[in-house]
């Protein structure tokens, strides 16, 4: 079958998109998403297939992996192209994210010379939060490499400077500048020196158990998923039952549990963000999962258990 791909252009006067032919490709008549999307690439080499979107007429969006007729494509459709731009594989953007503390936070704790001019004796609280913050990022980096399955291959290139930004400055270089520092140390910056042992033992614990829950979580969300598939299931186990998403929950323990422990403003600064934005992300996946999902269980919240 011949299919006919264009590409919309907004005209001049801003009125509706008006269609531009690019080319025709020819398939079987059993052809899948992927393979429409492999002739296009074959004869415009830049755009390669995580960089198109397609569309129907009606602009329902053609998933990969789906058969073209389940969108009642046949000989002589049209289907809409989308340019995406460059992109960046969702792999390598986490490796990028985490990266950026882990270099701030080591060169800030352990060169504090060259940054605060003059050598900081670190209080057990920064020794301790140091500990965690490079655990935590190097888990991270070691998920990314051996546990996470990415439902989508790639993202625009540009978003990666938005998101590493994120992690890079508030989590990476204003929490290492402030928390490393010589007046946190002698806790003349925000009371920051804890003196109790078993508080902060306490808080130490709960970091690690959130830790570990949000590692189990993400080993639970990758054998949901066959290696190289899209497969979409409902997750069920350890925290599912009560949210749809505790690995942003243990998320949000363990650095809630840190910044109790180093009462910084920078750490309550991050927090506060990291949160907010994993609200919105909990709240809209969640709505996703129940339309997708008919039997998704009605009592399960999206972020909190029992409130959100």
């Amino acid at each position: 079958m011949h299919i006919k791909v264009e590409k919309r252009t907004s005209s001049a006067a801003g009125a509706s998109d008006k269609p531009k032919h690019l080319l025709e490709v020819e398939l079987d008549d059993s052809a899948t998403v992927d393979e429409l999307k492999s002739a296009i690439h074959k004869h415009a080499k830049k755009l390669y297939p995580d960089r198109q979107r397609l569309t129907t007429a009606d602009k329902a969006v053609l998933k990969p992996g789906e058969s073209l007729s389940k969108y009642d494509i046949g000989d002589g459709a049209v289907v809409f192209l989308k340019d995406l731009g460059p992109q960046i594989g969702w792999q390598t953007v986490f490796y990028i994210e985490y990266i950026g503390p882990i270099i701030f936070h080591y060169f800030i704790y352990n060169f504090s010379e060259l940054i605060y001019g003059q050598t900081v004796e670190h209080s057990a609280v920064q020794r301790y939060a140091y500990i965690l913050i490079m655990g935590h990022f190097i888990k991270r980096e070691l998920e990314t490499a051996f546990v996470h399955r990415f439902s989508n291959g790639t993202m625009p290139l540009f978003n990666v400077f938005k998101n590493s930004g994120h992690y890079h400055i508030l989590s990476g270089l204003n929490l290492a500048y402030w928390l490393y520092s010589p007046a946190t140390a002698n806790g003349t910056l925000l009371a920051a020196k804890l003196d109790d042992p078993l508080m902060l033992s306490l808080y130490i614990g709960i970091f690690l158990f959130a830790e570990i829950s949000n590692l189990i979580t993400h080993i639970t969300l990758r054998n949901l998923r066959p290696p190289g598939t899209r497969v979409r299931r409902i997750p069920t186990g350890y925290g599912f039952n009560l949210v749809s998403f505790p690995n942003y929950f243990f998320e949000i323990v363990a650095w809630t549990a840190l910044t109790c422990m180093t009462r910084s403003l920078a750490a309550l600064l991050f927090l506060v963000v990291a949160t907010l934005q994993m609200y919105l992300w909990a709240v809209k996946k969640h709505k996703q999962y129940k339309c997708e999902f008919p039997d998704y269980p009605k009592s399960r919240k999206a972020l909190l258990p029992f409130i959100l």
